[in-house]
């Protein structure tokens, strides 16, 4: 462990909103009401560059800008490429659409039956079942439609999707999503929770979230009761930087985890913020003292206007092959790219495998030494495997 990743070392405290009452700022619809979503807000604090005062003037014709106290006090005021400030601050590159950018990059609208719902995999789905987050990233593979800044006009239908699961006896797992899905009244997620455990073939209830790192203030015991009450609930929540452990997203962690919430990270692989070793090892680091299991590394969708924080996937390889053997197994997270057009997600991983012969399969480890193991004999058994074919599918 690093010094920095030291729990002493995190965050916490209300920064800049020290003189609020603490009720209020350990109030999440008070964090709400006092989002930072103006250029003149922004300015009373940082010095802006003319990128991104230009970015916070086209924001409401894209994507929204909106983010929580809690959320703006990691910024770092003195530093303009503040991994932070970067992921939340608009700038005029979102202006700039490549030839290979999508409005929906990972064809979730062709996937979609009734209104809400992605049905891409035989037994899985995705339910959207709000448009509105309490913070808005500006690499959001739905800023299409979250915020309604592009005039998309989503409204979840959620008896109609509800009923679609009820009446679809292929689909074992379910997705909550949106939008933010903790963005709900504990008395709606209540009753989706309700309903959806209620569905005799329904076996798997996730939630994917950012509230806890831009709201923990959302954990509170009743809603961590209505998980336990209709558990297992997995979680998901999306952490990209060491920063954004607090000591606040700790507890609401702990307080998750404690009532029966299994949690797992997806991050987003980004230009300047995370694609570095140290930094990504720092993360995981972090998230495992949160009792949160590294799960995905994302390549970044190709949204439009995301090219100046989209990263390359020789970065991920990169970051993988360097945390393979030098951190816990349970750190490492799979590299992942949802493929365009909506081929879904597919892995990424560096090559260990060098050569299969009819004998043997040849590994390199994490140090770049080469071990041998035999292949498909037992009791003087030749090969029962063309070790072509099974090369091959190895690197399939």
């Amino acid at each position: 462990m690093y010094p920095e990743d030291s729990i002493d070392n995190w965050h916490s405290g209300q920064g800049l909103c020290s003189a609020t009452p603490e009720v209020d700022w350990s109030s999440w619809s008070w964090q709400l009401r006092n989002k930072v979503s103006t250029l003149s807000q922004l300015e009373e604090y940082l010095d802006l560059s003319e990128s991104e005062k230009e970015g916070c003037q086209f924001a409401d014709k894209k994507l929204s800008m909106a983010i929580t106290p809690h959320f703006f006090n990691l910024i770092d005021f003195r530093d303009s490429s503040c991994p932070i400030r970067r992921q939340v601050i608009p700038s005029k590159e979102e202006k700039l659409v490549g030839n290979e950018e999508l409005l929906d990059p990972v064809g979730e609208d062709a996937h979609s039956p009734v209104p809400g719902i992605v049905h891409r995999y035989p037994d899985r789905v995705l339910f959207l079942i709000t448009d509105r987050c309490a913070a808005y990233c500006r690499y959001c593979t739905r800023s299409r439609m979250v915020s309604n800044a592009q005039d998309y006009n989503f409204h979840p239908e959620l008896e109609q999707g509800l009923t679609y699961i009820e009446e679809n006896q292929s689909v074992r797992d379910v997705l909550l999503s949106g939008g933010d899905p903790l963005l709900l009244s504990d008395r709606k997620l209540d009753y989706l929770l309700q309903r959806l455990k209620k569905i005799p073939h329904l076996e798997f209830i996730r939630i994917g979230s950012r509230i806890p790192v831009f709201l923990p203030q959302r954990i509170t015991d009743d809603l961590a009761n209505i998980f336990a009450r209709h558990g297992p609930v997995w979680l998901s929540i999306h952490v990209n930087h060491p920063k954004e452990c607090t000591l606040e997203l700790k507890q609401a962690c702990d307080k998750l985890a404690l009532a029966g919430v299994p949690l797992g990270n997806q991050s987003v692989l980004l230009r300047g913020i995370n694609d570095d070793l140290e930094t990504m090892k720092s993360l995981v680091h972090r998230l495992l003292m949160m009792r949160v299991r590294p799960y995905y590394l994302y390549q970044c969708d190709l949204i439009t206007g995301s090219s100046h924080l989209r990263s390359t996937i020789s970065k991920g390889v990169e970051i993988i092959r360097g945390l393979r053997g030098h951190t816990s197994g349970y750190a490492i997270p799979q590299l992942v790219i949802d493929a365009p057009g909506g081929g879904g997600k597919v892995p990424i991983n560096p090559e260990f495998v060098t050569k299969v012969t009819d004998d043997e399969i040849h590994l390199k480890n994490f140090q770049g030494k080469t071990f041998k193991y035999p292949l498909g004999k037992e009791m003087g058994t030749p090969c029962s495997r063309d070790s072509k074919e099974l090369f091959d599918q190895i690197l399939a």
